[in-house]
This record gives C-alpha cells, sequence and structure tokens, in this order.
C-alpha cells in the first residue's frame, strides 16, 4: 500500500527535525590505486552514511584517477562515520574492491563551532593527526578558505596493497535544519 501524502510529508519534516546540515565531500583523486585489470583499473568511488550512497563516474584505465566531484550527505548524526570503497569497474563480472576507508567527521564538527569572524583567510583552525584509528596518510588541517571551513584529507585505503584517496569536506549550512548549535 502506497503511502499517504500526509504521511510522506511527516517523514521529510521529521528528516529535517534530525537534520544538522549538509556536507559537501569532494573526491578530487585516486593516488597509486591498485591494479586490478591486466594493467591498470577503470576505478571510483563510492561513498556511504547511514542509507545514503553516492558514487563518482568511473575513469577508464588510470591508477591515479582525477574525479574532482562533489557528493553532497545529509547528516544526521556527526558520530557517524563516512565510509568510502573504491571499486574497479568491470564489464562483464562483478566490480572489484579496490579498498577502503573511513572518515570521522567529529574533528571537522569541532572545528565549525569556533568563531571565524576575524581570523585571516588561509589560518589552519585545527590540525588531525594520523593514528592507529583513522585512515589518514598524514595530517589532515582543517582551514578558513574563502570565508569557509574546509578540511582536507589524505586517506590510506585499508585492505589493498596500495591507494590512496585525496578528499575534501565543506559544511553546507541548510535553512529550517537543526544546525551545528544543536550538537
Amino acid at each position: 500500500m502506497a503511502d499517504s501524502p500526509r504521511s510522506e510529508k511527516s517523514k521529510s519534516s521529521s528528516l529535517m527535525d534530525n537534520l544538522l546540515g549538509l556536507l559537501r565531500v569532494r573526491i578530487k583523486r585516486g593516488v597509486n590505486l591498485a591494479v586490478r585489470d591486466v594493467r591498470s583499473s577503470d576505478p571510483y568511488v563510492v561513498v556511504k552514511l547511514d542509507k545514503q550512497r553516492l558514487k563518482t563516474r568511473v575513469i577508464k584505465k588510470d591508477v591515479n584517477p582525477e574525479w574532482n566531484e562533489d557528493l553532497t550527505l545529509s547528516i544526521t548524526d556527526p558520530s557517524t562515520p563516512i565510509k568510502l570503497t573504491v571499486y574497479d569497474h568491470d564489464t562483464f563480472s562483478k566490480d572489484d574492491k579496490m579498498g577502503n576507508a573511513e572518515v570521522d567527521i567529529r574533528p571537522y564538527i569541532e572545528a565549525l563551532k569556533v568563531d571565524v569572524d576575524g581570523i585571516a583567510n588561509g589560518t589552519t583552525i585545527a590540525r588531525v593527526q594520523p593514528c592507529r584509528t583513522n585512515c589518514l596518510a598524514e595530517e589532515s588541517a582543517i582551514t578558513l578558505v574563502d570565508g569557509k571551513v574546509v578540511q582536507d584529507i589524505c586517506l590510506r585505503l585499508r585492505n589493498v596493497e596500495c591507494g590512496e584517496v585525496e578528499i575534501q569536506l565543506q559544511w553546507i549550512e541548510l535553512p529550517g535544519s537543526k544546525g551545528l548549535g544543536s550538537f
């Protein structure tokens, strides 16, 4: 039985009641990704958060692909990590996994709460160090760029012999959402 228009409206209003905002995840590039075909791979990235699943386009025959694609996620619980998986697109068989990584967005969310009025463009607000509990390949800086707080991240892929993915996080305020003040 189909949902009535009223129940659809209540579902969307309950999502807005829980929505803190939107997070733009820019998938920049892959570096030294694993070869899964004869001499190369046809990689793409899948980003998951809760029930959301977004993917980039496939880049043919390139283990150092440049995607520069923006994927936008709805954030309701900042303690839930974002999961990335890189796949090799295959035409006649199941796509091969080329590694995965997780991103803890809590340090970024905390940095968003800093009052940036009077802070110079390019200022580093916070730094996140690589450790055993994250997939960072190197230190990650959270900086003020053109009035927006952004985090550049280089993720070392797990469950694969090599490969990194560079991403960038940027918050998008959404009118009608709870906002970060409620977190």
